[in-house]
């Protein structure tokens, strides 16, 4: 098994989760054997066309991977495989929130739709111009060991504050059983300066959320030059906020993969289902820290 493979403990999980074969027409290629050939793709980095002859045809596997995408097969398995997280009880609810940019190649700055303008193309597929080059900035809302409950992308000269709220919209985990709404609400927020806005606080106490995101030194001053009107400062846990490394160490593994890392895909579909995919991956392999990354938990 190539470096990289789905493993048999982890193809058990997810063969379940796969489409039924057609009731008409020709058999499909092997899911195993093909997802393997999509991985090793995203994970080097490589074109479709340099895809080893042991994955089968690269026009396979490219097929397959955009019509998952286009269909929402990428994004339901993710969601089935935290909710079977979930049903072991392997889900920690005091989420943390950031985001990471990466950068576009230019293959995928070369999107296009017909009737709309080269803004609108890149607002719509989630490119922008961000420190000097096209950018996509990738926000995600991580569970407390930093794998990811919900994933936005956006062009990269985004504000990050603006995203909390639409990824907290996201996160919607089936209970065992399918029994009952999903679980939505995370039990605590743990975010830095830049998701410290009056609006988050406020959509966040609604929600009964706590918070744990420090006050950058301009609202300090105004809370304090309003005196009482300012109103109690903002509560804090300076321990919850030491860990908020996990969120960044989630990033840091799924930046493993070069297709992640750097941004190929021309579509944002195609990038979204690309962080579907690895996501759903980290789920299944990420191992308490301090342990061998060979271990499964």
């Amino acid at each position: 098994m190539a470096r990289g493979d789905l493993s048999s403990e982890e193809w058990a999980v997810l063969a379940p989760l796969l489409p039924a074969q057609p009731v008409r027409g020709g058999q499909w290629r092997d899911h195993r054997q093909v997802i393997n050939g999509i991985c090793w793709v995203k994970r080097t980095g490589s074109p479709w066309r340099d895809m080893p002859e042991r994955y089968g045809p690269w026009k396979t596997a490219h097929q397959r991977f955009t019509r998952w995408a286009d269909d929402g097969t990428w994004a339901r398995m993710k969601a089935q495989v935290i909710a079977l997280a979930k049903l072991n009880d392997d889900v920690d609810w005091n989420a943390q929130v950031d985001a990471t940019i990466v950068r576009t190649h230019q293959h995928a700055a070369g999107a296009a739709k017909r009737g709309l303008t080269v803004a609108e193309t890149q607002a719509r597929e989630g490119i922008g111009r961000s420190r000097g080059g096209l950018t996509t900035k990738v926000h995600t809302l991580t569970d407390g060991r930093g794998r990811s409950l919900a994933t936005l992308i956006t062009p990269g000269q985004a504000a990050d504050t603006r995203q909390l709220i639409p990824l907290l919209e996201q996160v919607s985990v089936a209970r065992p059983g399918g029994i009952g709404r999903p679980r939505s609400r995370p039990e605590s927020v743990t975010g830095d300066k830049a998701y410290s806005s009056r609006a988050n606080r406020q959509a966040l106490r609604g929600k009964r959320i706590r918070t744990t995101i420090p006050e950058p030194n301009d609202q300090i001053a105004n809370r304090q030059r309003r005196g009482s009107r300012g109103g109690r400062p903002p509560a804090f846990d300076p321990d919850a906020y030491r860990h908020r490394n996990q969120v960044e160490r989630g990033f840091n593994r799924r930046k493993h993969w070069r297709g992640l890392a750097t941004r190929y895909d021309k579509l944002g579909t195609n990038y979204q289902a690309t962080l579907d995919l690895i996501e759903l991956l980290d789920w299944l392999r990420a191992v308490p820290d301090g342990h061998d990354p060979r271990d499964r938990t």
